[in-house]
């Protein structure tokens, strides 16, 4: 077909293929956002750049798919073909093949143990473990079942499941939790949420290590590369990355005057040591 400057008209909001009439229907699909209502036209045709014509003839084309679903009253909205697809794309792989290349590669560059726990009803397991290299290490292994409202993991499931109230409101406006102590008084570990296609939660990434190795210093340094892990595994997983790399950017929180955390390599006695979260207002109890 000889190109005019209707279909020759490059899309917005897609990278070029090749293949103008792909670009074109991926272009309509993607100019859906997870927050709108459905999209007249005119607000498709000035999301994607596309002619009305186009669009029109494109989406007729992509509602016989079910890849759209025109409503009575003219507006456009995504077909139940993307569900279907969607629920193909998540059988088609194994938890693994996304988790644990991310898990070994950030272990290389801590050099600490990384982890990743699933939350099940009141406990949390964990389900894949890369072990540290150091021979001083915090012992946990797959399938080890550890309380929910102690230790960094069990703090992110909390909060990414709803749970009310502090600490849980200042993990979710910064997507990480630290803690020294808490668990066990050895150990220290911090920890930032992994999501799937709509923000699902999926569980827990983390760095743990001895506390007497892991301080304050040592995990606030580990928090903005953490968070790029996670958001990548998030993406690799379907979820929006854009809220975890947001918060990778974030500067370090403030200390808290008359908190008692461990300073970076200096070790405290078992009785002093108290469990810390990144962003609480509050003093933390002692563990």
């Amino acid at each position: 077909m000889p190109r005019t400057s209707e279909n020759a008209r490059t899309p917005q909001g897609v990278t070029a293929s090749g293949i103008d009439v792909l670009d074109r229907a991926a272009s309509i699909l993607f100019a859906f956002r997870r927050d709108d209502e459905p999209l007249t036209l005119t607000q498709l045709s000035e999301r994607t750049g596309l002619y009305k014509s186009t669009l029109s003839r494109l989406a007729q084309a992509l509602c016989h798919h079910h890849l759209l679903i025109r409503l009575d009253d003219g507006r456009y909205w995504v077909g139940s073909s993307v569900m279907h697809l969607s629920a193909i794309y998540e059988a088609g792989f194994d938890l693994r093949d996304i988790l644990l290349p991310i898990m070994k590669e950030l272990s290389v560059e801590t050099g600490e143990a990384v982890s990743f726990h699933v939350r099940e009803q009141d406990h949390r397991v964990c389900l894949y473990r890369i072990a540290s290299r150091h021979s001083v290490r915090a012992e946990v292994h797959p399938g080890d079942v550890q309380s929910l409202d102690r230790g960094a993991g069990g703090r992110i499931l909390l909060a990414f499941s709803g749970e009310p109230g502090a600490p849980y409101d200042d993990v979710r406006s910064r997507y990480v939790y630290v803690s020294v102590g808490e668990r066990d008084p050895e150990t220290a570990g911090i920890s930032a949420p992994v999501f799937r296609v709509g923000q699902r939660l999926v569980g827990s990434l983390g760095i743990v290590g001895p506390a007497a190795r892991m301080g304050i210093d040592e995990m606030e340094r580990y928090r903005p590369h953490l968070l790029q892990f996670a958001a990548r595994a998030s993406a690799a997983l379907g979820g929006d990355p854009a809220p975890l790399l947001a918060a990778a950017a974030l500067p370090a929180a403030a200390p808290r005057a008359g908190a008692h955390a461990r300073k970076t390599r200096t070790r405290a006695s078992s009785k002093d040591r108290q469990s810390t979260q990144t962003g609480t207002p509050e003093e933390n109890e002692h563990v």
